[in-house]
């Protein structure tokens, strides 16, 4: 399982970065990739919320391993273009925000439901994600550019999300247990830190 978990990361991180080179001599291209990679790294909220994915698919296992974070980028991309567009979707900040309290909670707890759910959870919270990518689109930067940016930075911490689950899960079948619960109930306590403007 370990040796399966950790060919599937290598060959989606190799995947992940090969556009890299289509964006290398284009000009506007190339600087709207760069910023399109930077932007969900740059805050708390997005990397702990993608973090937190990729330890729910982990947990979920199975097909949830593709399918969940598979679905936050899918629906994570139309909010992308709605964002990039300037079509409102309401309470952005909130969503963010709320995403990291729910879906640590969800870690924390050790809920287990099916996969259909975990996409459903996971994609209304992607299109806050993505409405605040695309908003925050530099002028100067191409569409396809940023967005093939912002999409290959999620799935290298959606990737990160799940190496972090199995490695937490080799701890023990009891303590690795208690240490993801307790990756999730830090996670959803700096949730409420941000919808409380703490951190």
């Amino acid at each position: 399982m370990a040796a399966r978990l950790l060919r599937i990361s290598i060959i989606g991180v190799a995947l992940a970065i090969m556009p890299t080179a289509a964006f290398a001599h284009s000009g506007d291209g190339s600087a709207g990739f760069i910023h399109g990679m930077v932007h969900p790294m740059s805050g708390l909220d997005h990397i702990l919320a993608m973090l937190l994915v990729g330890m729910l698919a982990f947990r979920q296992g199975g097909r949830a391993l593709w399918l969940v974070p598979g679905s936050f980028m899918l629906v994570m991309a139309l909010g992308g273009a709605l964002g990039a567009a300037g079509i409102p979707v309401p309470s952005v900040e909130l969503g963010i925000a709320l995403s990291v309290v729910v879906l640590g909670l969800v870690v924390a707890l050790g809920i287990n439901a099916p996969v259909a759910a975990a996409m459903g959870l996971v994609g209304l919270f992607a299109i806050f994600h993505g409405h605040a990518h695309g908003g925050e689109m530099p002028v100067q930067a191409t569409g396809l550019a940023y967005g093939a940016g912002f999409l290959i930075a999620t799935a290298l911490l959606h990737a990160g999300g799940i190496l972090a689950g199995s490695l937490l899960g080799r701890l023990s079948r009891r303590y690795g247990a208690m240490a993801s619960r307790t990756a999730g109930g830090l996670a959803a306590m700096a949730g409420v830190g941000l919808l409380t403007g703490v951190l």
